[in-house]
């Protein structure tokens, strides 16, 4: 599908939609408890829709109800010999060591580019544990699996992917004896390993944190069931506070202020561009502003990459993007392709291994740019649409079902014009 859109003033309330990454851990542990728990507030996105088949393959029984899920978990089976990750990075790497508690062996499936997510974190354990595994050549799926994990050390660079980290966290309590998890290099992205912390204590779980330079997990441990709500998702409100700087008179509402999700940086962030943000109890909300480059680390928040992008572009003088390289093994490589796709539209961009170079420009032009089947990369460019002299044709825009299937609609009632086709 694609989409065109018309630049129009967009303005109104809006609910953000729930947090993909809580929804993931809690569909996760309410699954791996012994008993019955409600998950409200979910959005079935399609990653989502991937975690619920994949423990449903694991032994849990998963009914949805509009947006809540009813979910009656179990200890980990075998009920399907393959788990189809879709293309939810989240789903592979934290199903693959669950899966692993059973013994029995299970086959791994992705697609697009999913199958090129790097895994070499988890083939190092494999190695290490005597764990067989067979993929193809040249990519890492499909990754096929035959052994078990076991109550020992495991070793991971923290600067690589936390996802890694949180698989081994919902896995290791489960095991017959006392764990450890020591983290070799400084870990980025510690938002998402707190969201994993703060969902297990949830459900029951016990984990030691020594600074994040070690985890300390007791085995034998028991996920209790619970009613969970889960809250406003910081990266999804990023696309909307950046358009609220952009001219847009947009009022969020449903976020948690003492949120742990790392994306809720992108509120310092907004203010680092010298964003008139407004920060109530009740909403959020960045009114119209002259906003100014600066500099942006990307090290803990690589989600909030491409809608950064485009208000870099839209900004006075020169920004600055550091310590950016996980952004390029994401749904694309979102550094070349927000490069590209932004130019197209009249953005000045450097990119670099780590980063960009972004000088602002006054506005965009009207072009023909494409979401490289990247969710957050279509979302962006919408947004650039605020500011833009002419159509944008954003080509392969059905991609925002990964985490917003509504988003095209909820666009539209904010007073977007959009031709289909």
């Amino acid at each position: 599908m694609n989409v065109t859109i018309h630049p129009k003033k967009l303005a109104g309330k809006l609910v953000m939609p729930p947090s993909k990454s809580l929804a993931h851990r809690a569909i996760i542990a309410a699954s791996l408890a012994k008993g019955k728990s409600i998950i409200s507030n979910v959005l079935i996105s399609k990653d989502i829709e991937a975690t619920i088949k994949a423990m449903e393959a694991l032994g849990a029984k998963i009914e949805i109800k509009n947006d809540t899920l009813i979910i009656e978990g179990s200890e980990i089976k075998r009920l399907a010999s393959t788990i189809d990750a879709y293309e939810s990075g989240s789903t592979l790497r934290f199903l693959i060591p669950i899966a692993l508690v059973n013994k029995a062996p299970i086959r791994f499936v992705g697609h697009n580019n999913l199958v090129k997510r790097p895994l070499d974190s988890y083939l190092a354990i494999f190695d290490k544990l005597g764990i067989a595994y067979e993929r193809p050549n040249a990519a890492y799926l499909p990754l096929s699996l035959k052994g078990g994990l076991v109550p020992t050390t495991y070793e991971l660079a923290g600067n690589v992917s936390s996802q890694f980290i949180t698989g081994l966290l919902l896995a290791l309590p489960l095991l017959d004896g006392d764990s450890k998890i020591v983290i070799t290099t400084d870990l980025e992205s510690k938002g998402y390993v707190d969201l994993t912390l703060d969902i297990l204590k949830l459900f029951g779980i016990k984990v030691v944190n020594n600074d994040y330079h070690e985890f300390l997990i007791s085995g034998n441990q028991t996920y209790q069931p619970l009613n969970y709500q889960v809250e406003g998702d910081y990266s999804q409100s990023a696309f909307f506070l950046v358009a609220g700087a952009l001219g847009a008179d947009i009022t969020i509402l449903g976020m948690n202020l003492n949120s742990s999700q790392g994306d809720k940086k992108i509120l310092e962030d907004i203010k680092s561009f010298d964003g008139n943000l407004i920060i109530e109890k009740d909403y959020l909300k960045c009114l119209p502003s002259l906003t100014k480059g600066t500099t942006i680390d990307f090290s803990q928040s690589p989600d909030l990459g491409p809608a950064l992008t485009v208000l870099a572009s839209l900004s006075q003088g020169q920004s600055s993007f550091i310590n950016a390289e996980r952004l390029r093994i994401k749904e694309c490589d979102r550094i070349t392709c927000m490069k590209e796709e932004l130019t197209k539209l009249g953005a000045r961009i450097k990119e670099f291994q780590s980063g960009m170079m972004i000088e602002g420009v006054a506005a965009f032009k009207g072009a023909i740019v494409d979401s490289h089947n990247d969710h957050r990369v279509a979302m962006a460019l919408a947004m650039a649409s605020l500011k833009t002299d002419g159509l944008i044709k954003i080509k392969n825009a059905e991609c925002v079902s990964k985490s917003f299937p509504n988003f095209w609609k909820v666009f539209e009632s904010l007073g977007g014009e959009i031709e289909y086709e």
